[in-house]
């Protein structure tokens, strides 16, 4: 499997095939407004926009899974524009651990953790994805946007 198999309805409610991001590398994490790691919108942005023409997206998907993320889907996309400046894309609000969890959150978790890691344990979980649509790293929700950089360098 690779990101191509998967769908996501984004933060307007429409259906999109992440075959959409083929080619490019991809940046998935687990956002949520409420938490305390929602500063690092800021350098996923920077990220974005520095790497953009180059191939690289960052995909961001909400989830309430750990009770920080309260808002409906305009509200979140009010609050990541007006506070954040975000451009990237958001997705709709979705599950990433237990057996509700978005599928593409199951296939990375699985793919990406031991055994004892194969669940999302906080927002603001990252995954590296190459240009050919698989998953080749992930970092805690402690990792700073700024850190990633060298990695998304080494696969553009």
């Amino acid at each position: 499997m690779t990101l191509n198999d998967f769908e996501a309805k984004d933060i307007h409610g429409e259906k999109r095939p992440l075959s959409e991001y083929e080619g490019r590398v991809v940046l998935i994490v687990n956002t949520a407004s409420e938490c305390g790691f929602a500063y690092q919108f800021e350098g996923f942005e920077e990220l974005y926009r520095k790497y953009a023409d180059q191939n690289f997206v960052v995909l961001g998907f909400p989830s309430n899974s750990f009770k920080q993320e309260p808002y409906e889907h305009e509200e979140i996309l009010e609050k990541c524009s007006a506070l954040y400046s975000i451009t990237f894309p958001l997705f709709a609000k979705i599950e990433v651990k237990g057996p509700d969890a978005h599928p593409l959150f199951r296939w990375l978790t699985e793919t990406t953790g031991k055994i004892w890691k194969r669940t999302v344990r906080w927002n603001f979980t990252k995954f590296l994805i190459d240009k050919s649509g698989k998953p080749v790293k992930r970092f805690s929700p402690k990792t700073n946007p700024e850190a990633l950089e060298k990695h998304i360098q080494a696969l553009i």
